[in-house]
């Protein structure tokens, strides 16, 4: 088609900057997305000449060759160019997809306009004109589509990467500093100070739908919170509107199915860190497979004891070792009778009505211990250290 051919080439380059100017005052009248996102008007004229020359560089090749170009081809650049920056500027898609396709309705009518004024081409050179402009059309626009995706991606990513690094920033001890502070509160919309606790979420929820639940059942008792998916567990801030943890437990404790511990309530972001090594030991002190919510204060002793592996492992070697060297069917008896006498304050009959069994076999039992380990039993109120081994014992034979 050499008419055709002759035609856009004389009409690129004697009409571009009309079209231009014209697509950039389309653009600024009635595309108010342009307007919120920060495109200089330099810029966009730019854009416009750059996409506008590349469209019609695409169709002469087109109509000269019966198809437009591969997708692959050079002359795609600025379209590229121009999906890639509108992401990093903030455009949404459909309106930058609206510019294409006003850029391409006022090329056909720039186009049918000089044709007509001309009297250079016929019907059917128009017509296949007309098909070739909006197949490139088509394909510039995936083009565009699929940069400004993969910057989308792209930003996401360096998004959540930095998330994820002042996620860990905090829950390490950085919260102390006050420019990291603010930037972890600006970013991840947590007050610096105020109250809030730490809550650890047991991983039996694997798509976060328990959490997504959870955080929804907060909002509507007036606690925001943010969270975080870790190897471990889910962590979540919570901000709170007092130090009363009451209501916010009731919240946690409605959630069906799933263990939580849940943090001492600390004032702002520098005691992070420590909120949320409680709330993990916390979680540790509930049994594998229980569902419940437990809260720091209410597991002291555990967490003492947590803290502190090598005492804990002497209270059990000392208090209970000679018991645990028992065959198993024995020294569970023992135990199982041990615990519920200490959770009884002594008394053989309580323990005897929750074992059951007859009030002299708790006795036989205690006495049995007790002459096992050498360690006074049965002639006063349960000692301390008996408690605290059988915490021990049970933590770690939980885990």
């Amino acid at each position: 088609m050499p008419d055709a051919s002759a035609f856009l080439d004389h009409h690129r380059r004697t009409r571009v900057s009309e079209v231009t100017e014209q697509l950039v005052r389309t653009i600024v009248a009635e595309h108010p997305g342009y307007h919120g996102a920060t495109i200089p008007l330099d810029d966009l004229q730019r854009s416009c000449h750059a996409n506008i020359v590349s469209a019609l560089e695409l169709l002469a090749v087109a109509v000269g060759a019966d198809e437009p170009p591969p997708p692959e081809s050079v002359l795609y650049d600025a379209a590229r160019d121009t999906g890639h920056r509108r992401a990093d500027q903030g455009l949404p898609l459909d309106e930058l997809l609206r510019s294409y396709r006003m850029g391409g309705r006022l090329i056909w009518e720039d186009l049918l306009g000089e044709a007509r004024a001309s009297d250079a081409l016929d019907a059917d050179d128009l017509r296949v004109i007309g098909t070739r402009l909006w197949q490139v059309i088509d394909e510039t626009s995936s083009q565009v589509a699929r940069a400004y995706h993969a910057t989308e991606l792209r930003i996401v990513r360096a998004d959540e990467q930095r998330r994820a690094s002042l996620w860990e920033g905090l829950l390490s001890g950085r919260g102390v500093e006050p420019a990291f502070a603010l930037e972890a509160s600006r970013i991840l919309d947590i007050r610096m100070d105020g109250p809030l606790v730490v809550v650890a979420v047991d991983h039996q929820d694997p798509l976060g739908a328990v959490v997504d639940g959870l955080a929804d059942r907060l909002r509507a008792v007036g606690v925001a919170s943010t969270w975080q998916r870790r190897a471990e567990c889910h962590v979540g801030f919570l901000q709170l509107a007092s130090t009363d943890l009451a209501r916010t437990l009731e919240v946690l404790r409605a959630t069906p199915d799933v263990a939580i511990g849940v943090s001492s309530v600390v004032r702002g972001l520098a005691r992070t860190d420590v909120a949320f090594r409680e709330a993990l030991t916390t979680l540790r002190t509930i049994e594998p497979d229980a569902a419940c919510v437990v809260s720091y204060d209410e597991r002291l002793p555990d967490a003492l004891l947590l803290g502190s592996p090598e005492v804990a492992e002497r209270l059990v070697r000392v208090w209970l070792g000679a018991v645990l060297a028992l065959p198993t069917p024995e020294h569970t008896a023992l135990l199982e009778t041990l615990e519920t006498w200490v959770e009884c304050a002594g008394s053989a009959s309580r323990t005897a009505e929750r074992v059951p069994c007859h009030r002299n076999t708790v006795l036989n039992r205690v006495r049995r211990v007790a002459d096992l380990t050498g360690l006074p039993l049965g002639d006063a109120p349960p000692p301390m250290e008996l408690a605290l081994a059988l915490r021990a014992w049970r933590l770690t034979h939980s885990e």
